[in-house]
């Protein structure tokens, strides 16, 4: 499959997770607003070189940064043709942490995890309650501290959400989440 396409493809599939599991769901009662102003920037890392997706997450969070908040409010990057290992991604992002301190951003942005295989220290692999951190692609959640900030504010039980999400994802259960379709439309082999 050509970049391009793949690109297209990716964003699409991430979208579609994001509109019906994340918003859908209401996993994160924090992304309907962004996504509904089209605040929300996608990119995709076509390499398949972790350090291609350094460099391009490097750049992403710089011009997250730099960006006014009324058009740009947050960053997911997706690295399809990289890290398939949830471990490896894992490991990687101690990398990513690293990046963001390089560019002096702790404070100001930070980094959160989602991955198809995702799962929690402590759970089983088929656990449900990990879907709420399962993404189509390997993806890289770019957030403004001031965007947290602000939902903690409206939200101050925020500790609450993930408890809800596991209580909703119980009850929906696997076939139910697998009935959502938000998973990859792009085999591993064809990306």
């Amino acid at each position: 499959m050509n970049d391009d396409t793949l690109r297209d493809t990716v964003i699409a599939d991430t979208q579609r997770w994001l509109e019906r599991a994340v918003i859908g769901l209401n996993l994160c009662p924090f992304a309907k607003a962004p996504h509904t102003k089209g605040q929300i920037h996608y990119a995709v890392c076509t390499a398949d070189e972790p350090e291609a997706l350094l460099l391009q997450l490097q750049a992403e969070l710089t011009a997250l940064a730099e960006a006014d908040p009324a058009q740009r409010e947050t960053t997911l990057l997706m690295a399809p043709r990289q890290m398939a290992d949830f471990l490896a991604f894992n490991d990687f992002l101690d990398a990513a942490d690293a990046v963001l301190e390089e560019l002096g951003l702790e404070g100001v942005l930070q980094v959160a995890p989602f991955h198809p295989r995702f799962q929690f220290a402590g759970t089983e692999e088929d656990d449900i309650g990990n879907a709420t951190n399962r993404s189509p692609y390997p993806t890289l959640h770019l957030i403004r501290e001031e965007s947290i900030d602000r939902a903690v504010e409206a939200f101050p039980d925020a500790e609450e959400i993930f408890e809800g999400n596991i209580a909703k994802l119980e009850k929906l259960g696997a076939d139910g989440w697998a009935a959502l379709d938000v998973g990859a439309s792009v085999t591993e082999s064809a990306r």
